[in-house]
């Protein structure tokens, strides 16, 4: 919120308010990360990552500490705001279930490139 407001952004808190209520955590408005979990504190990192609208979100293994149902909601929630928001997405994952909602996988074995095209290519030869 505070790039926004040093920006000059008028409606930064109402912004920070309604992408906490996106992701769910409009009670939790006023906790300090201590007061959250694991999954909670991820949706707020996807609020925040949405916060300043970019044109490009790079995320690092979105669902990497999360257990399956929390994983699930993380993977919906960054898909959501995306579809709104129009912003492009640049995953790094190790999980079958994100890349399946990619439009596009490029594929790394020890640093290079390996495989680059649509994602229903790259699953149908998994």
């Amino acid at each position: 919120m505070v790039p926004a407001e040093i920006r000059g952004e008028n409606h930064a808190r109402n912004r920070a308010g309604e992408l906490l209520e996106r992701v769910g955590l409009e009670n939790r408005l006023h906790h300090y990360p201590i007061q959250l979990s694991g999954g909670e504190q991820q949706r707020v990192a996807i609020a925040r990552a949405f916060m300043n609208r970019p044109k490009i979100l790079f995320a690092d293994e979105p669902t990497g500490n999360l257990d399956a149902e929390t994983a699930k909601e993380v993977v919906r929630l960054i898909f959501e705001i995306n579809a709104t928001t129009g912003t492009t997405l640049m995953l790094v994952t190790h999980d079958r279930d994100l890349t399946e909602r990619a439009d596009r996988v490029i594929s790394l074995k020890a640093g290079k490139v390996v495989s680059d095209g649509e994602a229903k290519t790259y699953l149908a030869g998994q």
